[in-house]
């Protein structure tokens, strides 16, 4: 009888210390986005940029290795936002106009209003005026380029109307300092100003890999092992920007908040061919060097649809609760909402029409063999639309290039990316039947697009 007594005391006092103790903290989320870093450019798909923080957050975490995007920045970041595909906005291309209807939930929004501190620091791109900016979407502190990339010293987007571009909560600044100094800079000075007592959502949208590129001589140096110019320069600023990513890293393990924070590593699109360093109208003389890379073994680049385009480098980094490894399973940018908003116990009112969904039981392996289910995208203009579903892509050129010297692509290409990744056999004529399957996936999930313009 002693015995059952005490042990009842036992459990009586771990119960009431439980129950002082409270539910578990929720999680904290701190979200890097790259942009135009490709498949081939980080060092765990043999790289040799110098990338040690982002390598040690690879083999220590889940690498994404069939993570999908949109082609280009702004479709990608409203996907991301959202839980829809871009296209359910008409958005398939860079652009300077508001994507957002003013009463769209986005991620940030969601998270807010389940009692989330929310920051953005870095380029925003989803409508390019100040009274459009992060804080009109549920971002309590929003800071950098409202517009898209900008050059590393002066600020400045293409010339035009948003050229001035850099800001503070709305309000265009000048500010000294290379760019992805200055984002990596207000992302740590906000971690360590903030209220302790709340859970936060951290987004770092970098304007690096983009061009224009200038580095210090620091980070040409760190790669001084690359024999080519150009090359080097663009690993100097992947080198720049993985430093930013691991001050923000370091932050998180000063305020020892690391145990309790997710924390992820995306990329926009894939890497861009040999082009120009100027990219744009920009103000300023960033010489003549060709910057950019292959996406091999995928084939394509940015703004197009084959994987190169929209296959791109992801790690989920959690040590407490994700498993260092690869994970096969394709997952898409919308995913990101729902399952975040999962983990926060965030419930937003309304159906929110997402197409992403919660892929928790996957990154934790409880669930090792989904289901599959479609992927999709399209490129600039609605100019092609491409569909995977299991091992099967489908691409549909709606609207094939015209331009002279440029060889017209096939109006259907079908393959079979578990043998053929590099997509590189049409299997349309060979393979009837899941031809005709996949045209009835693409035009099902194609018929949403635009459904948000009447309300915008």
């Amino acid at each position: 009888m002693r015995c059952f007594i005490a042990l009842w005391l036992v459990s009586l006092a771990a119960l009431t210390a439980a129950a002082l103790a409270g539910p578990p903290p929720l999680p904290n989320f701190v979200v890097f986005l790259a942009d135009d870093l490709g498949w081939a450019d980080v060092p765990w798909h043999g790289s040799n940029y110098k990338l040690p923080h982002l390598d040690r957050l690879a083999r220590t975490g889940a690498r994404l290795e069939a993570h999908y995007v949109h082609p280009m920045c702004s479709p990608t970041r409203a996907a991301l936002l959202s839980g829809r595909y871009a296209s359910r906005f008409g958005v398939t291309a860079a652009q300077n106009q508001r994507v957002f209807p003013w009463n769209t939930v986005t991620l940030a929004n969601a998270l807010q209003a389940a009692g989330y501190a929310t920051a953005l620091t870095g380029k925003w791109h989803l409508g390019s005026k100040p009274d459009e900016g992060p804080q009109k979407f549920g971002f309590d502190h929003g800071y950098g380029s409202l517009a898209g990339g900008v050059t590393p010293y002066t600020h400045r987007y293409k010339e035009g109307e948003f050229s001035v571009t850099w800001h503070r909560n709305g309000k265009l600044i000048d500010e000294e300092g290379h760019v992805t100094d200055l984002i990596a800079r207000e992302a740590v000075q906000w971690l360590e100003q903030r209220a302790a007592a709340k859970p936060f959502f951290l987004y770092v949208p970098f304007t690096a890999i983009h061009v224009p590129i200038a580095e210090p001589e620091k980070w040409l140096q760190v790669n001084a092992h690359l024999s080519d110019p150009a090359q080097r320069l663009r690993a100097a600023c992947a080198s720049h920007m993985d430093d930013a990513i691991g001050q923000v890293l370091a932050a998180l393990d000063r305020k020892n908040l690391r145990a309790n924070t997710l924390v992820l590593f995306l990329s926009d699109n894939g890497a861009h061919g040999p082009s120009p360093n100027q990219g744009g109208p920009y103000s300023g003389d960033f010489g003549v060097l060709r910057v950019g890379n292959d996406n091999l073994p995928l084939r394509g680049h940015k703004s197009g649809i084959y994987e190169g385009g929209i296959r791109t480098p992801g790690v989920a980094h959690w040590p407490e609760k994700i498993a260092p490894g690869e994970i096969h399973t394709p997952l898409h940018a919308v995913d990101w909402m729902p399952t975040l908003c999962a983990l926060a116990g965030a419930k937003p009112p309304g159906d929110l029409k997402w197409d992403g969904a919660n892929i928790w039981p996957v990154l934790t392996r409880a669930e090792r063999s989904p289901a599959p289910r479609a992927i999709y995208s399209t490129s600039p203009n609605f100019r092609s639309a491409a569909i995977r579903h299991g091992d099967w892509k489908l691409i549909v050129n709606r609207a094939a290039d015209a331009r002279k010297g440029t060889e017209r692509p096939p109006a259907e290409e079908l393959f079979n990316l578990a043998a053929d990744p590099g997509e590189k056999q049409n299997l349309a004529a060979e393979k009837p039947d899941v031809l005709a399957e996949m045209r009835r996936r693409l035009a099902e999930i194609s018929a949403r697009d635009k459904d948000t313009l009447a309300n915008n």
